[in-house]
């Protein structure tokens, strides 16, 4: 166990300097260097936490770690994932010290992958905690003896080459039909049996999930101590949410995003209520100020400010909804609509080839889920080959809806400007930011591939202001800078 004794042991077996306190600092600036911000206060009550919890409890070091340190809920992946590498199970090969669990073999010596396959269904069939502690043990080994191979820096782990042969997806009919058999006997009619079987499909498909997880984490627990758990964590550990990017997400990673929606806004909500409170004052009239300083003999002394205006700015939002880019427009538009309280109207226009108004899907009660697939599949939004053509889109708007902006509306355009070597139709656009108050277009894409290929974002960013916006977090400060207040 690596918390055992006062001096963790860092790979090669060279105690940690200045003992548990320092590991524990060591591993707050490896959160910090990840994105999760802890200050010197949560560091403090984590110290304490650790002062009076049994460190060879590992779980329980854990979960008091993460209630002192941690302020979302959603950076819990990336602080297990991090605490995995600082306060790992055990040190070398896990058969040392623990119940020994082999792989079977063959008569020969090699190792026997249908009995290792078989043992492995059983095991998560059973799903118990003693078949999981063992289940943890074989994945050790199976680390040890199929996914080690040498590199020049010696031997490394390979996740992929320990899973290779074992191929867990396909135990998924075994595993399900074990557990179909542990209920056999409390079914009553075709309807619980439907019912049980798809929570036995569920159950066997998670429990492969996690089997491979755990061959992961102990594929970088002994990955880190031959190359030191810092560069580990530096591909090993997974993303914050509000730093994944946009196009670069897997479907899980934007479950994640979603549930942060929420929480986004309120805190933009706060930023536009903070602004919007300062600038009550209004800015100052020169002219006023100035003939008012005449009495003083032209000194200043009193400025003179304008009233401001109440009311709260419109919003038109146009967004790109094709597969390039989807899953930025559906984040962002979510996003807006829950910061419609904001603005006295919002509009919104979603295109692929051509442009529809979409807000009908976006009123205070809808479910978004829902609101987003409706909007995909009711909207006129392809005419020809489905193809994103920025050009026609803009034109279409033009055409049928551009009453929607006026001299109160600020235009917030979303997209990668990939237009499939299409007609821009900058003349369309320039119409529509030459009419709106503020115009502003927020792209997925980084800012030294626009232009590249496809894309009309150079030649676009001529007449509308275009700003990089690749993760939520960069959304969060480019949104909080720009919406009207």
């Amino acid at each position: 166990m690596a918390l055992g004794g006062t001096s963790p042991i860092k790979p090669g077996g060279l105690a940690a300097p200045y003992g548990l306190p320092g590991h524990l600092v060591d591993f707050v600036e490896a959160l910090r260097r990840r994105g999760i911000m802890v200050g010197p206060s949560e560091t403090v009550d984590a110290g304490q936490v650790m002062s009076v919890l049994d460190l060879l409890d590992r779980e329980a070091l854990r979960e008091g770690l993460a209630c002192s340190l941690l302020r979302r809920p959603t950076h819990r992946a990336t602080f297990d994932a991090v605490f995995d590498l600082w306060f790992p199970r055990a040190i070398g090969d896990r058969a040392v010290g623990d119940v020994d669990v082999s792989l079977p073999r063959k008569p020969d010596g090699s190792i026997d992958l249908q009995a290792l396959r078989e043992l492995i269904a059983e095991l998560l069939t059973d799903g118990s905690d003693e078949a999981m502690e063992l289940t943890e043990l074989l994945t050790a080994a199976m680390v040890e003896e199929l996914g080690q191979y040498q590199s020049s820096n010696g031997p490394s782990f390979s996740a992929y080459q320990a899973l290779r042969d074992v191929a867990p997806e396909t135990l998924l009919n075994k595993i399900l039909e074990g557990l179909l058999g542990n209920q056999q006997g409390g079914s009553e009619g075709k309807d619980n049996s439907d019912y049980q079987s798809e929570v036995a499909k569920r159950t066997a498909a998670q429990r492969i999930a996690d089997f491979r997880k755990m061959v992961e984490k102990e594929t970088r627990r002994r990955t880190a101590e031959n190359l030191g758990k810092e560069r580990v964590a530096t591909y090993g550990v997974p993303k914050l949410a509000e730093e994944v990017d946009f196009l670069r997400a897997s479907d899980a990673e934007l479950t994640t995003l979603k549930k942060n929606v929420t929480p986004l806004a309120r805190l933009l909500a706060s930023r536009l209520a903070v602004r919007r409170s300062r600038s009550r004052a209004g800015s100052i009239d020169l002219r006023r100020t100035l003939r008012k300083s005449m009495s003083t003999g032209g000194v200043p002394i009193d400025l003179v400010q304008r009233k401001p205006k109440r009311a709260r700015p419109e919003l038109v939002v146009m967004c790109d909804v094709s597969g390039s880019v989807a899953g930025f427009s559906h984040f962002t538009l979510l996003l807006v609509n829950a910061l419609r309280e904001q603005f006295s109207r919002v509009r919104v226009f979603a295109f692929i080839d051509t442009t529809d108004e979409v807000t009908r899907y976006f009123d205070s009660n809808a479910d978004l889920g829902s609101a987003m697939s409706r909007m995909v599949r009711e909207a006129e939004l392809i005419t020809y080959d489905g193809h994103s053509d920025y050009g026609h889109a803009f034109g279409v708007f033009q055409e049928k809806f551009a009453q929607s902006i006026t001299s109160r509306t600020s235009l917030l355009v979303l997209g990668d400007g990939r237009n499939n070597y299409r007609d821009p139709n900058l003349q369309s656009l320039v119409q529509m930011v030459a009419v709106a108050k503020h115009a502003h277009w927020l792209n997925p894409e980084p800012k030294g591939q626009w232009g590249s290929g496809d894309s009309a974002a150079k030649v676009y960013n001529e007449v509308i202001s275009m700003h990089e916006c690749r993760s939520a977090q960069q959304l969060a400060d480019v949104v909080s800078g720009l919406l009207p207040v």
